[in-house]
């Protein structure tokens, strides 16, 4: 069901602190805190004696101590005290995941520690890039499987119908997508040509009359995405095309960590390469941005909820190419890591 080699987000860095802070991922309770010295610790969010979750503890100063008989933990998930006993038992300890802060966002590796690689953490072009602008991201949690929501941001066709009155325009009806494999994951892209601009986007292009749009979905394994909105001038666009300087570009950074079977948290932040210091402009993005983010949820909802409960098959169509191609290979990953840990146990 899940990949575990790989790096999720687990929160916004902003919302973890000297507190003790849980999270769940993958179906796995996790407690988040920083040490003395700032750096971030995750554990396992179950202190060994009668899994009493250790965020329902305190921090004793960079250990975590378990509210119920007092066992007390260090950042590595070894056990440094236990009250009363002449000796610590060797099984007296809880798992320790690496984690990272990146882009604002804290990033945990659910796999095989030994594998663990901060320059696989998911890379975000232009960050820090002082003439662009970002309108700092949210979060949600959605009631539906992550694999929905990756179905759902490799197909730039359901903007025609859910979007219809901010990112939507007559040629995202009809205009056919095009799927390209990688080795990291899918995109589905277009480029629809001479049409007119999204009621979303309209407002903030740098020129008048209809557009060359393209439409950039792309997703990699295992849940983290990268939608990208080009708008240029009608006779300037194309694949290969060099775009005038007034082309307007918005990169929108996704990254979906599943709660469990039927959860995910979803996080997301753009960036735009105009009015980089115009608060104003930010919180337009982010309002509308929430806004289409919020129609998605009641959708993917919907449904998960439809296909947990169906009485008949449902219908594959062909723009749903670039999803099922991102689900076979996932599918094969998972299957990988399930036969090396099987043949690793024997």
């Amino acid at each position: 069901m899940f990949l575990r080699n790989a790096w999720y987000v687990a929160t916004w860095d902003h919302e973890v602190g000297r507190a003790l802070t849980p999270v769940t991922m993958l179906g796995e309770n996790i407690v988040l805190y920083r040490l003395q010295n700032g750096k971030l610790a995750a554990l396992e969010d179950a202190c060994p004696h009668r899994k009493l979750p250790l965020s329902m503890g305190r921090i004793k100063g960079d250990d975590v101590e378990c509210g119920y008989h007092g066992l007390t933990f260090d950042c590595s998930g070894a056990c440094t005290r236990v009250p009363g006993a002449e000796r610590i038992p060797h099984v007296a300890c809880v798992r320790s995941y690496p984690v990272e802060e990146r882009y604002g966002l804290v990033w945990v590796w659910m796999g095989d520690v030994a594998r663990a690689d901060p320059a696989e953490i998911f890379e975000v072009e232009h960050f820090g890039n002082p003439s662009w602008g970002v309108n700092r991201g949210e979060s949600m949690t959605i009631n539906c499987n992550y694999l929905y929501m990756t179905d759902n941001l490799l197909d730039p066709s359901h903007v025609a119908w859910v979007h219809q009155n901010s990112f939507a325009s007559s040629a995202c009806e009809e205009t056919p997508l095009e799927t390209t494999v990688k080795s990291d994951g899918v995109v589905v892209w277009r480029w629809m040509l001479d049409s007119d601009p999204a009621p979303f986007y309209a407002p903030f292009l740098q020129f008048e009359g209809k557009c060359d749009r393209k439409q950039h979905y792309e997703v990699r394994y295992p849940s983290n995405a990268i939608i990208k909105a080009i708008f240029a001038p009608s006779g300037s666009g194309g694949e290969g095309r060099e775009l005038p300087d007034n082309t307007f570009l918005m990169d929108s950074y996704n990254f979906m960590t599943p709660v469990d079977e039927n959860r995910t948290k979803y996080y997301w932040f753009q960036m735009r390469n105009f009015a980089p210091d115009d608060p104003d402009v930010s919180a337009r993005f982010a309002t509308s941005v929430r806004g289409a983010f919020e129609e998605d949820r009641v959708v993917l909802e919907a449904i998960h909820h439809g296909i947990a409960n169906k009485q008949t098959p449902n219908l594959d169509l062909k723009i749903d190419v670039g999803p099922l191609r991102f689900r076979r290979k996932l599918s094969q990953m998972i299957e990988g890591e399930t036969v090396t840990v099987a043949a690793a146990a024997e």
